[in-house]
């Protein structure tokens, strides 16, 4: 959009005109000690905690005082099948189906259980492709994956790198790595928007590329999920994982998202780690008998999981249900767009915006350099109570959130950016 304002007026006016504008009141929003509320720009580290989450909390409690083991069947939401409950929104969130999505375990460990079943290496392709910037976890899992097998976790790495002065990735040079070593690598495994520059990638095409080589394709979506559209059915990816403490509200820590794309959903020869929880729900407490697998993403489960956090989970994703991702990217891209007006107007030669300028490659996250500054401009912002997420060696992250965050919060952020970056 070109049509946006300076000053507070402007901003003013489209959070009085903001179809979303009810729903920052159903989140708890940190204050500092005189009372005043933060400016909080870090969703994208840690979601701030809806209002109804102690209730969601609250409810199992009680039940798990009044009922003790009974509650995992004649509780309010009883526990036994409680992930179920959580499984057509979360769906809903990342474009996919429901056979192909399951809440479980944490981030890192879903990774993992994705790449026993989809990596599969042999002694000519073997190689893993990840961003040359990736998250460090994912860095970690996929060269400790190498490692597992047998192989060499420096030579079995390929980088997708930017080019010379540039901090982006371009398509043009993954073909170059796919034409050159496609043969070579048995996984790709893509952070589908990048922690760092925030640059939202396009899962489908990366997909078919991979797919066109005989690559396995597979996607973290930690900075994706509740962010922007995934539309992971539709990408035909192999499968995804995100965490659900970001965007997702859910709380630190708490569970997280898997995706396996449904054609996999019957394959019982994929191998894979298995528990009890992904064995038949009809004769799962038998005990005794053989293991027969679940379809779908719920066969990958391994145990029962921890009802509190999934409670904290669904508190969150009732009110995404509510909400719709459409309406929230559509606040986000006017929300992000009028921070990257402002940041602009400070003047190129003082704060570089490295992510994406077009709006279908990033999400709500913008990350930026302030020229001559260092981590203790961002310090003093924090301390002030702009609370934004510094990242080695230079990039302060902000990602105004549509559900809370407002065009106000957004205004004040940058004008106390420019008054630091003035003193």
């Amino acid at each position: 959009m070109s049509n946006y304002k300076s000053g507070l007026e402007y901003a003013l006016e489209q959070d009085l005109n903001d179809p979303l504008k009810a729903y920052r009141n159903l989140f708890h929003i940190p204050k500092n000690e005189r009372g005043n509320e933060w400016i909080y720009m870090t969703g994208n580290s840690l979601g701030l905690q809806p209002k109804s989450t102690k209730k969601y909390i609250n409810q199992e409690l009680g039940d798990w005082a009044n009922l003790g083991v009974e509650g995992h069947t004649q509780g309010k939401t009883p526990w036994l099948p409680y992930h179920e409950f959580l499984t057509k929104s979360m769906a809903k969130i990342v474009g996919a189906k429901p056979i192909e999505v399951v809440v479980m375990n944490t981030l890192t460990v879903n990774l993992h259980l994705m790449m026993v079943s989809f990596y599969q290496p042999t002694k000519s392709r073997y190689k893993i492709l990840i961003e040359s910037d990736a998250f460090p976890s994912d860095k970690y899992a996929v060269e400790s994956q190498l490692r597992h097998h047998g192989f060499n976790d420096k030579e079995g790495v390929v980088l997708w790198k930017p080019r010379k002065n540039e901090t982006l990735l371009r398509y043009d040079d993954l073909e170059d790595i796919l034409e050159k070593q496609g043969n070579e690598i048995a996984l790709i495994m893509i952070g589908g928007v990048n922690y760092y520059t925030g640059q939202f990638f396009d899962l489908k095409r990366i997909s078919k590329l991979g797919h066109d080589k005989g690559c396995v394709v597979g996607f973290d979506c930690a900075h994706g999920a509740g962010n922007v559209k995934l539309n992971l059915h539709d990408s035909g990816a192999d499968f995804a994982v995100w965490c659900t403490y970001k965007y997702l509200n859910a709380g630190p820590g708490s569970l997280a998202g898997c995706f396996i794309h449904e054609r996999h959903a019957h394959n019982k020869n994929l191998n894979r780690f298995t528990g009890w929880w992904s064995h038949n729900k009809n004769t799962r407490f038998n005990m005794r008998d053989e293991f027969d697998q679940l379809p779908g993403a719920e066969g990958w489960q391994l145990s029962n999981p921890p009802i509190l956090s999934l409670a904290a989970i669904k508190a969150s994703l009732d009110m995404f249900e509510e909400v719709g991702m459409d309406n929230l990217v559509v606040k986000s891209k006017k929300l992000t767009g009028y921070f990257e007006f402002l940041l602009k107007n400070l003047g190129e030669d003082i704060v570089k915006i490295i992510t994406p300028n077009d709006v279908n490659q990033r999400g709500c996250q913008l990350s930026i350099q302030v020229k001559r500054n260092n981590k203790a401009l961002h310090d003093k912002l924090n301390s002030q109570g702009f609370i934004s997420d510094w990242r080695e060696p230079d990039v302060i992250r902000c990602a105004p959130v549509p559900l809370y965050n407002t065009f106000e919060d957004v205004y004040k952020f940058v004008e106390k950016l420019k008054a630091i970056i003035n003193e």
